[in-house]
């Protein structure tokens, strides 16, 4: 059991230190919107880690067949992360510091688009396929209780790290002026753009490589 335990805390800090758009979506979100509007996008990035989680250990066989589509499904999450940035950098108008000091109210629709968009980003992503197989595949000749273990301790250690990013956000928010809300909301369009960009050349060069191998 103490394997198990190091094991969840090793994968769960590699998850909190790790740097992807998802971060950058937090920010903006809570800024921007409040904690409600950042809760709902993460709890979608959190439902996809507990699918992939689930399906690794339990269903392994069924993942590793979806890792032979990598190319495909890297393409349509860089496509996705791409749109985003552009919309983002290009097409989406940003609220005032007075605007959002006086409250921008989201409705129940929109909450279930950043739900479905955080949950999107994360399962169309290959390296976190890859990630949870690998681990699966670390804790196969665990029992149960160690499987459980681990994997609890990680999620949970990830998802205390997010509501740390979404407070964190919500107090650096009464330090922003107008000027600072732009340039984060820009960086996190830029960063949607060069993930969107990053994710499609690794697998298209995985497969080139592979293929001239």
């Amino acid at each position: 059991m103490t394997e198990a335990i190091i094991s969840g805390l090793l994968l769960g800090l590699a998850l909190v230190f790790s740097v992807g758009p998802v971060i950058f979506t937090i920010l903006k979100l809570r800024i921007n919107y409040g904690l409600a509007s950042a809760f709902f996008f993460i709890a979608g990035v959190w439902l996809s880690d507990i699918l992939w989680v689930v399906l690794a250990n339990y269903f392994g066989n069924l993942l590793e067949s979806l890792t032979a589509y990598k190319l495909q499904i890297g393409t349509i999450g860089g496509v996705f992360l791409i749109a985003l940035g552009i919309y983002y950098l290009f097409f989406k108008k940003y609220h005032t510091k007075a605007e959002l000091d006086n409250g921008v109210k989201i409705d129940a629709s929109t909450h279930a688009k950043l739900f479905i968009t955080g949950f999107l980003i994360n399962t169309l992503n290959p390296g976190v396929i890859a990630l949870w197989l690998a681990a699966a595949t670390k804790s196969i000749s665990s029992t149960f209780q160690e499987k459980v273990a681990t994997f609890v301790i990680c999620i949970s250690m990830n998802i205390a790290s997010d509501f740390f990013k979404i407070n964190l956000a919500g107090k650096l928010r009464n330090k922003l002026n107008d000027k600072n809300i732009v340039i984060i909301n820009k960086i996190s369009g830029l960063m949607f753009l060069v993930f969107g960009v990053v994710l499609m050349f690794g697998v298209w060069y995985s497969k080139l490589h592979n293929h001239t191998n």
